[in-house]
């Protein structure tokens, strides 16, 4: 978990910034992910707001071949986090009505994991390759192509199939012409 405490930053002055270096493991999408980057922390009339460049690799499944592979990302995050207990008295505060902010918990501790967390989802490919020619499976065998050739005929697309069919009609009836059937 990234977490940050905060307390003193909440007391600073409006526009005071710190910066921190990441090297964590972090448990993303079901994954120990090794997490590196640099964190800023801006303190705003509200609360913190915090831009972190960070880098991780996930293990994903390759949608063509099924191998795992370490799929690189790089988060990009700018995230409000809102203090819910005054710094100076303890009493609680109120947070607004929208829910475009993170909370910073009654210890005064900022905890990036959710943000990380969202941040690598949306940041995952639709489609996971392990590369971009990977070859895939045979469709009639299960063969990983991208390992070995099979043997298997190639499959024919079945909107061709007629066409095929008469293409090799045509070829029968060219060759008994010819005589060399």
């Amino acid at each position: 978990m990234v977490q940050i405490n905060v307390s003193q930053q909440l007391k600073s002055l409006i526009g005071t910034t710190r910066n921190y270096q990441v090297s964590e493991t972090v448990n993303i999408n079901n994954n120990d992910c090794p997490v590196k980057g640099e964190i800023q922390l801006l303190r705003t009339d509200r609360g913190i707001l915090v831009q972190a460049r960070l880098g991780t690799k996930i293990e994903l499944t390759c949608g063509r071949c099924l191998n795992p592979y370490g799929c690189p990302l790089t988060l990009n995050i700018e995230e409000e986090y809102l203090p819910t207990i005054d710094i100076n008295s303890g009493a609680a505060l109120s947070l607004p009505d929208d829910a475009d902010y993170f909370i910073i918990d009654e210890q005064n501790i900022l905890d990036l994991t959710e943000a990380l967390d969202n941040y690598a989802l949306l940041g995952l490919p639709m489609k996971p390759l392990c590369r971009e020619d990977c070859a895939g499976l045979c469709p009639t065998c299960g063969n990983n192509l991208n390992q070995s050739d099979c043997q298997c005929p190639a499959p024919i697309d079945p909107r061709w199939a007629k066409l095929t069919a008469l293409a090799s009609a045509n070829i029968e009836t060219t060759s008994k012409e010819k005589g060399t059937a």
